[in-house]
């Protein structure tokens, strides 16, 4: 929702007739009716506008709404999923978020904490985002780590995606990341990876040992002596 321009809103979720808005040549189907019969994920929903939650409750609650510029009243059945950056609460109290739409989204509610209250998934993300024949080096391991990521997963994505295009070699160091050397502290180059990120890299690599000693910047021999000392099994 955050990305649909407020005066849209309407249209992209409930279509709009030919002839509604300027440049509506001809007629399209909404999000709703895309969906009808299955489930329709509405991503920041804390950015949706006053008008649109409003119509948005109305779909919710009877399944019927009509599209922009028409009289004519449609019926779906939707599975609505929503999910938000946002602190609810504080919006609904400044009034920038309805109550009622709400309590009638807040069925199941899942909180995910930010990323650095995890520190455990840093590493394993950060592997599946690596690009094909790219690794990390030890140094950009524990750079990773040591960030705060106040763009959580995101922000994790767009580091690893811009440090695979940047790397000189198949190795990324902590220096090819671009982080914030106010936010991280100095890295030291001869830590070793923990074990999630060893695991981590098993798992990407198939279990294949040289595969995942690669990717964490490691000799065979030496991955081997890690597992040892961490307790975990060559099989």
């Amino acid at each position: 929702c955050g990305a649909l321009p407020a005066e849209l809103i309407e249209a992209e979720l409930f279509g709009a007739d030919a002839g509604a808005y300027t440049g509506a040549n001809k007629a399209r189907e909404g999000k709703f009716e895309a969906a009808d019969g299955g489930t329709l994920f509405l991503d920041e929903i804390g950015n949706l506008p006053l008008a649109g939650q409003m119509k948005l409750l109305r779909v919710l609650e009877t399944g019927r709404f009509e599209r922009l510029g028409s009289n004519r009243e449609r019926q779906v059945q939707v599975r609505v999923i929503s999910a938000t950056n946002a602190d609810i609460g504080t919006m609904i109290r400044a009034g920038q978020f309805r109550e009622d739409l709400y309590y009638r989204l807040n069925l199941i509610e899942l909180v995910l904490p930010p990323l650095h209250e995890r520190p455990a998934d840093i590493v394993p993300l950060a592997i599946h985002f690596l690009e094909p024949g790219k690794q990390l080096a030890p140094s950009a391991l524990s750079a990773l780590q040591r960030y705060p990521w106040p763009g959580n997963v995101r922000e994790l994505k767009n580091v690893i995606q811009r440090a695979c295009l940047l790397a000189a070699g198949a190795g990324i160091e902590a220096r090819d990341l671009g982080l914030s050397s106010i936010a991280v502290a100095t890295t030291n180059a001869d830590s070793e990876p923990d074990r999630a990120a060893i695991e981590a890299a098993l798992g990407h690599a198939g279990g294949n040992i040289s595969q995942a000693a690669a990717e964490l910047g490691l000799s065979r021999q030496a991955l081997y002596r890690r597992m040892e000392r961490l307790g975990l099994s060559r099989g």
